[in-house]
């Protein structure tokens, strides 16, 4: 299904798709060198003010078209900031929210595509 035509919005849906599974592909590779890291039993810091500097725009950008797979980005930075429970769980709640996003974004293509695919047939005249 990769040669599907899209409309104009359907175009305009599919970069902002695009452009947000860069961005989630970032977020992941961020959460598992963190894992290592606390696996080596160095400091996250540094990497959850990445995952940080890398949502917050994520969860703009995807406000306008896609409100609900931005609020489940916005629940992942709740996740991250919050103090309680320590360093595994945070780790925990980080990879389950990021595999959610990705999850929830393979599904918006998926729509996108389904909703904004145009035929290549033209409708018959039926009074011909």
């Amino acid at each position: 299904m990769s040669g599907v035509k899209l409309d104009g919005a359907g175009n305009v849906k599919m970069a902002t798709l695009d452009a947000a599974i860069h961005t989630v592909a970032t977020l992941h590779s961020t959460v598992e060198r963190m894992a290592v890291a606390m696996k080596g039993k160095a400091n996250i810091n540094q990497y959850t003010s990445t995952f940080k500097r890398t949502a917050v725009p994520l969860v703009g950008q995807l406000k306008g078209q896609f409100g609900m797979i931005s609020d489940q980005v916005a629940n992942v930075l709740l996740v991250t900031t919050r103090t309680g429970g320590g360093d595994v769980a945070r780790l925990r709640g980080m990879r389950e929210g990021v595999a959610g996003i990705k999850v929830a974004l393979e599904i918006a293509v998926n729509k996108t595509k389904e909703k904004h695919a145009e035929s290549d047939h033209k409708p018959s005249d039926a009074s011909a």
